[in-house]
């Protein structure tokens, strides 16, 4: 367990190092933080400088697959009520609703998906054309069979989250180190003793490699392959037409593979399923957006938001994150005793990190989660070709 010694000769220690201070390493180190664990978190460059600085921010518990769902419904608490769960900071929640937009040919598994996810408590229901009508004037609806409405859902802010859990965890004891990076995981015989990093070796009786599209090459250190591609994903900011307010859900729009959101009081965040860069070094330049992915953005909002067609191009950013073969994060313990993974966020990871963190906390403390299952989000599934996948899916997201 965790409160094992190890060597002394390294220049710093900590029962627990954390790789990455994006909202993964953030949650697990306010969970573990609380339950009196010594944690150390280290980061390359900032606080939410990866991935989840470029998320969008989606708090919403529409999935296809139940153990997902219920990762998003435990999470939500946590936004909902974040002075009282979290304490610190602001995660900036916004309660807008939210959408779930599918083909006809999938309005079969929306309700199936609608069903599951009421079984478990969630608060969504199935709405028509006209009620979508009629909580977004203007949009679209022509094709639109059935949809699923979450009143509480909406969306938050990935930096302030992140930065709120961490500032938590740390009037828990916790310490941060940034512009740190973390080279390989250190094993003596068939046990973690710490990492060496660009500033010097430091010791730890557990690893957890939280380090998003950097994961699977940490992984390498301590010999273990881990499918995890770099997925590289545009979005921008669209100013909204004159005498138009941002009083509409959040919509995923699976329909036509976009999905967007409110930005403040006069933009539009847009982000595609489609047109993702999938694979290539973690380190490579950004880039920019490319004409063809923006016009691509333009023509699926107009199509779902007629309206938008007097709107604006802002800004556009990238950003990146480790992709799963089935697009599901892995949680597991694997490799020498005191390693742990916690990666492979696959682009939706936000909304459900609180839930992770906890069930990796009880995992790692007390050797199994018990507050949410994460026991089918192991490393061994690929091998064993088990890839999690709703009874009724509606198939990968991203492509």
């Amino acid at each position: 367990m965790w409160g094992h010694a190890v060597g002394e000769s390294m220049t710093g220690r900590a029962d627990i190092i954390i790789v990455g201070a994006g909202i993964q390493g953030a949650t697990l180190a306010f969970e573990l933080a609380k339950r009196g664990a010594q944690v150390l978190v280290l980061e390359r460059d900032t606080v939410a400088s990866g991935g989840t600085g470029k998320s969008c921010g989606l708090v919403r518990m529409h999935y296809d697959l139940e153990s997902d769902a219920q990762l998003a419904w435990t999470s939500f608490p946590y936004f909902e009520r974040w002075d009282e769960m979290v304490g610190a900071g602001d995660c900036g929640f916004v309660r807008r609703g939210f959408l779930q937009l599918v083909p006809p040919r999938l309005s079969d598994a929306l309700r199936a998906n609608v069903a599951m996810m009421r079984s478990i408590g969630i608060e969504v229901e199935t709405v028509g054309a006209a009620e979508v009508a009629g909580l977004f004037p203007g949009c679209a609806t022509d094709d639109v069979v059935v949809a699923a409405y979450e009143l509480r859902s909406g969306y938050a802010d990935p930096s302030g989250t992140t930065a709120g859990f961490l500032a938590a965890a740390r009037r828990h004891g916790a310490r941060l180190q940034q512009g740190c990076l973390v080279e390989s995981v250190l094993v003596e015989g068939d046990r973690v003793t710490g990492v060496a990093t660009s500033t010097g070796e430091l010791a730890a009786a557990v690893v957890v490699d939280a380090a998003g599209p950097w994961a699977a090459q940490l992984a390498r250190s301590v010999g273990l392959d881990v499918p995890i591609e770099v997925w590289r994903h545009d979005t921008a900011y669209f100013g909204l037409p004159e005498g138009r307010g941002t009083d509409w859900p959040v919509v995923i729009d699976h329909a036509r593979e976009v999905y967007f959101r409110p930005e403040g009081q006069h933009q539009m965040l847009v982000g595609l399923e489609v047109a993702n860069e999938i694979g290539g070094s973690p380190d490579r330049p950004y880039g920019t957006m490319s004409g063809e992915v923006s016009d691509l953005m333009i023509e699926r909002v107009c199509e779902r938001v007629p309206w938008m067609v007097d709107g604006t191009l802002r800004a556009t950013q990238v950003g990146q994150d480790g992709l799963t073969p089935d697009q599901r994060p892995i949680l597991d313990q694997v490799g020498p005793e005191g390693f742990y993974l916690a990666c492979g966020l696959s682009g939706t990871g936000f909304k459900t990190a609180p839930a992770q963190g906890l069930g990796m906390a009880e995992l790692i403390i007390d050797g199994a989660s018990s507050s949410v299952d994460i026991s089918a989000y192991t490393l061994g599934r690929f091998e064993q070709g088990r890839l999690l996948e709703g009874e009724h899916t509606y198939g990968h997201i991203w492509s």
